[in-house]
């Protein structure tokens, strides 16, 4: 596969200085420990003096440790403002919740909503349901304390990137199906949906080449679920396609990379969530490669896509009143 002369050129110069990674149990602690410190060193760059920012632990699921979770809100609330949790990427297997705060300070900026992000459990070391309980501890806490927080608990929006917007789109099915916590929108960029995909024999001829390839797939999928991806009865709640009825979603957002190897997975996720009558939109932006708006966040293509979910989010949070 050779798809460089598909890529934008705008995202050429950080795809040459993006270190390639093959994940292996052997390889897993050194590439943790390499993103763990490039997403801090990030984090210290930039902070907006309009924004407040907390760290707490809340109670995780029953038996469970706590879960560390991120608050972003505004510094000068007024008012009761909308909600927004959000799931880290990493390929279910890495990642921190760090790895949004630059971004949650221009959701907080733009909306004047509160922001949490989740510092689920990781696989290999928690397998499947714990990273999507963790995450349904944090939004049942951000539920039950809405009130202290200031948010309106009928607008709560959920979302991820990556493996965090596969959790996104699995914990919204899990709250549809329990019935305790309402989501009135969900966001998910280039989401990890489908095991099935990690082992298909015939790859996308132009998609999956840069930055999170085929075999890494099959290394995420493999250590959250404990065994191969692609047999038995894997769980909606672990691999959202897996899921038979998409009816009573809220609405969603889905946008992905012209190149990312979850391209097909991520359009056939949106048709599906359009013939099940959920309101869905859908942006596929080319020549862009997985994670690219976090690799090269200064480019046109970038700048469009925060554009487009910040925008989504806030239409969701922020009704129009007629």
């Amino acid at each position: 596969m050779d798809t460089k002369h598909l890529v934008d050129s705008e995202l050429l110069p950080a795809l040459a200085l993006s270190p390639s990674f093959q994940l292996t149990a052997e390889s897993l602690p050194l590439v943790r420990g390499m993103l763990n410190g490039l997403v801090l060193q990030r984090q210290g760059e930039a902070s907006t003096s309009s924004v407040t920012f907390t760290e707490r632990f809340i109670p995780g699921p029953e038996g469970a440790p706590d879960v560390r979770i991120l608050i972003f809100a505004p510094e000068e609330q007024k008012g009761v403002v909308s909600g927004y949790l959000h799931m880290h990427g990493g390929g279910y297997v890495m990642g921190l919740p760090e790895m949004f705060s630059r971004q949650a300070e221009l959701v907080v900026g733009e909306i004047g909503c509160t922001v949490i992000a989740v510092d689920y459990r990781l696989a290999p070391e928690t397998v499947h349901p714990g990273p999507v309980e963790d995450c349904y501890a944090a939004l049942s806490w951000f539920h039950s304390n809405a009130a202290v927080l200031g948010v309106d608990p009928s607008r709560i929006a959920i979302g991820g990137d990556s493996a965090g917007g596969g959790l996104a789109a699995a914990l919204g099915l899990l709250a549809r199906d329990r019935g305790e916590l309402p989501v009135c929108f969900q966001m998910l960029g280039y989401p990890m949906v489908d095991d099935r995909i990690a082992a298909a024999t015939e790859p996308h001829p132009y998609a999956g080449e840069f930055v999170w390839n085929a075999d890494n797939n099959r290394f995420g999928w493999e250590s959250l679920l404990g065994h191969a991806p692609g047999i038995g009865d894997v769980s909606p709640y672990a691999a959202a396609a897996r899921a038979e009825d998409l009816a009573g979603l809220p609405p969603t957002f889905i946008g992905v990379g012209g190149l990312d190897l979850f391209l097909e997975e991520n359009i056939e996720f949106a048709r599906r969530l359009l013939r099940a009558g959920v309101p869905t939109e859908l942006h596929v932006y080319p020549g862009a490669y997985h994670g690219f708006d976090m690799l090269s966040e200064d480019t046109a293509v970038s700048r469009q896509y925060r554009n487009d979910r910040v925008q989504a989010l806030k239409r969701a949070l922020i009704p129009t009143v007629l």
